[in-house]
């Protein structure tokens, strides 16, 4: 077994001290940013002061204030710190000067909860030889408060402060400015759509990959976010919308007002109080509206989905009711009458869908809800991404991701979140959370997968050795990789559930 070493190096702002083991060296909690509190509290964040001596990065640092979520971020509790939690971690296979690709991580956690250290970067960087940086920023109120004219999109210039460190530091960690690819999950892929379009992060990233989630494009619009800061003043006991009296408020109070505000929201079935809005400033104007006007054309960009996402919530949180066909036609309603569409509509969408999936897959009322949520919300947006980008940029990729999970007894399917432990190679043993277990199947899945995205992030295209060829996306022929136990490329997969939703997303 191979004895861990310390390694030192030196950033603009002063000495780290990391560790090197198993042909990977990393350094954790590296502040990036200076502490958000104080004056700078509730303000855009400034890149991190100089320091003397030699800072020990061996340890993961705080993470920023949040709720912890039983299921989403189970046993990976950490220490809260408001001043400490801007922090990255970075994974090398060496500091050198070899000027490898850059895989710049940001996690998910519905812009209210998460961390950097959620995901080892180790097998990322080892295996695909590549440096892999994972970032801490403000969530819920602390980052993605909306005050019109004053404070917007804080967790998003975390993000632009931390890519500006990369740029400045990442080619002592044996890294390639000049080389770097934006990834993220969920809240984490909204972010990268949302960097595409922000006039800070222009030129800080040459390749994005968006695991599903995009900027919406029926979301982001001001107006949502003034109605949750009001409801976040309310709760606080704030009258009107004080920033002053917001930023006297204790830490503790602010994440209790914010547990409530999420819990609410969830059982509601609504949105946070917070997120990503256009404020005309941080981010001008939406970000499906500037990427179709070729704004970040420079942008090699990968797109995709999971068959499964809305399972993640459907299952692990059931509403206690098996659902029957009128309650399916009823539930189908809700999602598409704001569209303008009716009752007739929702049964053609779900007389669709069953011819489809019958004899193929799960078909059952809840399972075509599920399909129906899924494209809705996730894989619908990504394919007016990839559509948009490709008019624009020729290297855009797309896949669905069809693996299904042995975990819980398999009703999870290829829900969301389940591509990540595939992408950095850190399956276990055993089954853990909607993680399964290491097997010869999730093995090769996950090599197949880990050396395609390290494949884009060096050049480019994702296609490797190991897998079919992966053509670029076009509308005409819509080739998408699947992934899964068979892997390999299809024109225009769920093609007849996609044309459904062309004159509603």
């Amino acid at each position: 077994m191979e004895t861990s070493s310390t390694i030192m190096v030196e950033t603009k702002a002063g000495k780290l001290q990391g560790i090197g083991k198993d042909g990977v060296c990393v350094f954790k909690g590296v502040p990036y940013a200076q502490p958000p509190v104080g004056d700078l509290r509730f303000k855009p964040s400034l890149p991190n002061a100089s320091w003397n001596g030699i800072l020990d990065c061996t340890q993961y640092g705080p993470v920023a204030p949040q709720r912890i979520d039983p299921i989403m971020n189970p046993g990976r509790e950490a220490i809260q710190d408001e001043a400490g939690c801007l922090n990255l971690n970075v994974w090398t296979p060496a500091a050198d000067d070899k000027k490898r690709p850059v895989l710049f991580w940001i996690h998910g956690g519905g812009f209210s909860f998460g961390s950097g250290s959620w995901d080892d970067g180790s097998n990322l960087a080892k295996q695909g030889d590549a440096v892999v940086v994972t970032i801490n920023y403000r969530v819920g109120i602390f980052g993605f408060l909306y005050v019109e004219n004053q404070m917007a999109n804080l967790g998003m210039t975390d993000m632009i402060t931390a890519l500006k460190w990369v740029k400045d530091n990442i080619a002592t960690f044996g890294g390639d400015p000049g080389n770097v690819t934006i990834f993220g999950e969920s809240a984490g892929a909204v972010a990268v759509c949302c960097l595409m379009a922000m006039p800070d992060a222009k030129g800080l990233f040459q390749k994005a990959i968006s695991e599903s989630g995009t900027a919406h494009p029926r979301r982001h619009h001001p107006s949502a976010g003034i109605k949750g800061t009001a409801k976040v003043m309310a709760e606080l006991g704030i009258e009107g919308v004080d920033v002053e009296a917001l930023s006297k408020i204790p830490t503790e109070t602010i994440v209790a007002a914010q547990t409530k505000l999420e819990l609410q929201s969830r059982a509601s079935g609504g949105d946070f109080p917070y997120g990503v809005y256009v404020d005309g400033k941080t981010m001008p104007k939406h970000p499906y509206a500037a990427i179709q006007e070729g704004y970040a054309k420079e942008i090699a960009f990968m797109i995709g989905t999971n068959l499964d996402e809305a399972r993640l919530y459907s299952r692990l949180r059931p509403s206690g009711k098996a659902l029957d066909d009128a309650g399916l036609v009823q539930a189908v309603l809700a999602v598409i009458r704001p569209f303008g569409k009716d009752e007739n509509h929702a049964k053609q969408m779900i007389e669709a869908y069953k011819k489809e999936r019958t004899g193929n897959l799960p078909s059952d009322p809840g399972d075509l809800l599920d399909a129906v949520m899924t494209d809705l919300r996730f894989r619908m947006p990504a394919l007016r991404w990839a559509e948009a980008q490709s008019k624009h940029q020729p290297n855009v990729f797309s896949y669905l991701f069809t693996y299904k999970s042995s975990a819980m007894g398999g009703v999870l399917g290829a829900c969301h979140a389940l591509e990540i432990p595939f992408v950095f190679g850190v399956l276990g043993q055993k089954e853990r959370g909607i993680y399964p277990p290491r097997n010869e199947q999730t093995d090769t899945l996950s090599a197949k997968m880990l050396a395609a995205w390290t494949a884009f992030a060096r050049t480019g295209n994702p296609s490797h050795d190991h897998m079919p060829p992966w053509a670029a996306y076009e509308a005409t022929q819509r080739k998408t990789m699947i992934l899964g136990i068979d892997t390999h490329l299809e024109e225009d997969p769920f093609g007849s559930e996609r044309v459904l939703w062309n004159d509603m997303i």
